[in-house]
């Protein structure tokens, strides 16, 4: 493996119940550089105008980039790099406008290693509102990085033998 890289936890060393809370600021160069790699024209992400009409009022965040900031999470934090996600499901609440602060908390909820999996709780909220009012609630399916012992002729490699 090459040395750069530091591998997350794996599924021995996770924990029901283990935890990481992170805080996003969306700006408008995150927006732009989402819509243009989507190609993602939807007038209410984009035109004040457009949105004011709606019910909404102003522009609001596209629902993309919010599970892009979770599945990145997974991938840096919880389980970390080497992670898979193999399942997400998520409700979105509550709208998240433009320059607005959002909190998430992720939860390892389960543990299964027969299958090789962990399933993680993601509560998000807008750092401004004192009530906590949850905005997105999802919930992720993860296999954690596994090392794949390879077999040669003659034997098994590992690790240490490579």
């Amino acid at each position: 493996m090459n040395d750069h890289y530091k591998l997350g936890k794996t599924i021995e060393d996770i924990q029901e119940g283990d935890s990481l809370s992170l805080t996003e600021a969306i700006d408008d160069s995150q927006l732009m550089l989402y819509l243009g790699m989507t190609k993602d024209t939807n007038p209410l992400n984009l035109l004040p105008d457009y949105a004011k009409q709606t019910h909404f009022k102003k522009p609001v965040i596209p629902s993309g980039i919010l599970m892009n900031i979770m599945l990145a999470a997974v991938s840096k934090h919880l389980p970390g790099a080497g992670s898979h996600v193999v399942n997400i499901s998520s409700n979105f609440i509550e709208p998240v406008y433009h320059d607005e602060t959002i909190t998430f908390h992720f939860e390892v909820i389960k543990i299964d290693k027969m299958k090789g999996v962990v399933t993680i709780s993601v509560e998000a909220t807008k750092k401004q509102d004192e009530d906590n009012n949850r905005i997105i609630d999802a919930v992720i399916m993860v296999r954690p990085p596994q090392l794949v012992v390879e077999e040669e002729e003659g034997g098994i490699l590992n690790e240490s033998s490579e």
